[in-house]
């Protein structure tokens, strides 16, 4: 496996943008729609990519906690989520993994195993499954942990020798825009990344290339509207929901603001946030064939996310009970066809797969894909 290292270039953008990070709010509000400009100007491709690297590697170096969330999702996934996912064998996204990656490895026989994570991050989704292998009786495998941020890396690196497993999995710094696959994999895993990924074609083609016959591609991911906003009909529904809220309840806790009307905000302005997750899963279907999927949420994530849903108390009952009737609306729109999922968890075999494919609550990955009419 390789990728490319990000250049100095890279990481000096990252400097500049890490100082702007430490300027008071009201002076980072107009570097912020200054960098966002360049991101669309007429400034060579090449140098806007790098620019996007940057931001990337700038917004994560210092997040040993990625995927913290508030109480109130944990009550909503706990009481929501967790149902749809034992109907499979698991409870939550680890024991997916789990489930799906030692399934292949019994399915690959004896010999040495390799798994292949694509944006690992801070590698604790990797530690936890060369963990759970190893529990399992697994002792033969190797689980390459591709990813862009070296500070990332070096989180992982530290957290797989805490956790003994440090001789299980390999860690390599490169850019999987650019990924050249040189092996054959029994399973490869992408939690959370893929929505990061501009080169998102190119990057199937070769995931589906380096599987082995049995193998599969587990992923936990986005797959609502580039940025993570809301399409215009799920947007009625945050909008309508919104208005019967006190203001306290309107505080973005992550841009540290008040906003009395929702701001259907574009993540993908600055870094990668975002940036294709609308072509995430019809990706996924020109290059696979899909074994399980598990598609959810979309008006819910607005009041439950790191930003408005530490507003809500979820020992509070009245608030409990308006997240429950947001996911019930939610739900209902999902299941008619009046909105499409914006997450999906999903095991894609290659193209020649002619086996079961199972999906949750009916809804294949063809209905949850939305119909690209203009916004």
């Amino acid at each position: 496996m390789t990728a490319p290292r990000q250049p100095v270039s890279h990481r000096a953008l990252g400097l500049a943008r890490r100082l702007a990070k430490r300027l008071p709010g009201f002076a980072q509000a107009p570097l912020r729609m200054l960098w966002r400009r360049l991101l669309i100007s007429s400034l060579p491709e090449r140098v806007r990519y790098r620019m996007r690297v940057a931001a990337e590697c700038a917004v994560f170096e210092d997040q040993a906690e990625v995927h913290d969330l508030p109480e109130i999702f944990h009550y909503w996934s706990n009481r929501y989520l967790r149902p749809k996912y034992e109907a499979f064998g698991f409870s939550n996204p680890d024991e997916f993994f789990l489930k799906f990656a030692a399934q292949s490895l019994r399915e690959g026989g004896q010999r040495l195993a390799s798994v292949l994570s694509v944006g690992c991050g801070n590698g604790d989704t990797e530690v936890r499954l060369a963990c759970g292998l190893r529990s399992l009786g697994f002792e033969h495998f190797r689980i390459d942990c591709l990813d862009l941020n070296p500070q990332m890396l070096a989180r992982g690196l530290e957290l797989a020798q805490t956790e003994g497993v440090g001789n299980k999995l390999r860690f390599v710094e490169g850019d999987f825009n650019a990924l050249q696959l040189t092996e054959r994999y029994d399973c490869v895993i992408a939690n959370q990344s893929l929505h990061h990924v501009v080169a998102l074609e190119s990057l199937f083609g070769k995931i589906s290339d380096a599987l082995q016959p049995h193998g599969r591609f587990l992923v936990s991911d986005m797959i609502g509207r580039n940025g993570h906003m809301r399409w215009p009909e799920a947007l009625k529904l945050v909008e309508a929901l919104r208005a019967e809220l006190p203001e306290e309840k309107k505080y973005n806790h992550q841009l540290k603001r008040h906003e009395s009307r929702f701001v259907n905000w574009d993540s993908s302005g600055v870094g990668f946030e975002g940036v294709r997750a609308q072509d995430v899963l019809p990706c996924l279907l020109d290059a696979f064939n899909f074994e399980l999927f598990i598609g959810f949420g979309n008006v819910i994530d607005i009041f439950i996310d790191r930003s408005f849903g530490p507003n809500f108390d979820a020992d509070n009952a009245q608030d409990r009970a308006f997240i429950d009737r947001v996911h019930a609306i939610d739900e209902a729109a999902i299941l008619d066809g009046s909105i499409t999922p914006t997450h999906a968890l999903i095991v894609a075999r290659s193209s020649s797969y002619a086996g079961e494919s199972r999906y949750s609550d009916g809804l294949s990955p063809k209905q949850a894909v939305r119909n690209p009419a203009p916004v």
